[in-house]
């Protein structure tokens, strides 16, 4: 199959590509490179430098390729920031994801499978989450991906021959088992990075964020998923796409693990005390979030090779040891 990979420079979207690659799928990688970066895609992949509202430009890589399908990774992704600044993450994710679209019209490109977030369901209403829970952002980055779905789910009414999946993500970690790319942002947000480069003594220390939530050792509970195993599950529902129909799948490991069994991970496959300083809690941090995943095993029969957080921090460790400023 020719797939488009846009975002095929960031971090998710590079791993995408090596398994795609390695699937003998036929890849082109569009990316502004705003966040990506160009020495995450392998040198024999055709790169376009284009942003997402470029209509045109897209539906001329489209064309130009003959893609079958595109997977779509290229959006803002940080809370924060989306909040200080949400017209920008509509007119990037919403906006750009809209653009695609219409290119895709253009070229008559049925396929789509798209990076969404677990930030589409706000604060759940049970744990673990399932996909029938209701979707209920409460910040401009979960509604900008729920709008996204909103839309390919009426493309898909509209065309019968249109065929969608959203993906939608918890923690995200890890790196190529190689080494060879992982987990290069600026500024960084994600957990297990941060705890690596305060190890390597890019950082004095550590914050976490309230210690006293109704958890076990009172800091926050999460779903750890490996960068690889995500990966895999895009290609699984880029196989299984049913025309006419958005799909909507989870992806997590199904456990959860707290801030503190983090940092004591980290700890072990380093070999090094993680300087830390404790802080206030974070408004609409949710004590426990993680995912039930049941769904896309069951219909796709993916499941994740990496269960427990250790090996998954052993594999950001290799990246990080190799590449301590990143790309």
């Amino acid at each position: 199959m020719n797939v488009l990979v846009a975002g095929g420079a960031g971090y998710i979207g590079s791993h995408a590509v090596r398994q795609l690659l390695a699937a003998g799928h036929r890849v082109v990688v569009v990316d502004n490179l705003f966040r990506g970066h160009r020495e995450a895609v392998p040198a024999e992949v055709p790169f376009q430098q284009i942003d997402l509202a470029d209509t045109p430009a897209l539906a001329d890589v489209l064309a130009r390729h003959a893609i079958d399908c595109v997977m779509h990774f290229a959006a803002l992704t940080y809370v924060g920031e989306s909040v200080e600044q949400p017209l920008w993450y509509y007119t990037n994710n919403t906006g750009g994801s809209i653009s695609m679209l219409r290119a895709m019209a253009q070229s008559g490109v049925k396929r789509f499978v798209l990076s969404s977030t677990a930030a589409v369901y706000g604060e759940p209403v049970e744990i673990p989450i399932t996909e029938s829970c209701p979707c209920q952002p409460i910040n401009p980055y979960g509604r900008s991906k729920q709008m996204v779905e909103r839309i390919l789910a009426d493309q898909a009414a509209a065309d019968p021959q249109f065929a969608a999946v959203a993906l939608r993500y918890f923690n995200v970690a890890g790196a190529a088992p190689d080494g060879a790319i992982g987990e290069d942002h600026k500024p960084e947000t994600h957990l297990i990075p941060a705890i690596l480069q305060a190890a390597l003594g890019r950082r004095e220390r550590l914050t976490i964020f309230g210690d006293d939530y109704p958890t076990p050792d009172g800091t926050c509970i999460r779903d750890y998923i490996h960068v690889d195993d995500l990966c895999a599950a895009h290609l699984a529902a880029m196989e299984a796409l049913r025309p006419g129909e958005l799909q909507a799948y989870n992806l997590g490991i199904g456990r959860g693990y707290s801030v503190r069994e983090v940092f004591r991970a980290a700890e072990q496959v380093t070999g090094r005390a993680i300087p830390v300083a404790m802080g206030p809690r974070r408004a609409g941090d949710p004590a426990v979030l993680f995912a039930d995943s049941q769904k896309i095993q069951r219909e796709l029969g993916w499941k994740p090779r990496y269960t427990d957080v250790v090996p998954i921090v052993e594999t950001a460790w290799k990246w990080f040891q190799a590449h301590p400023d990143g790309y």
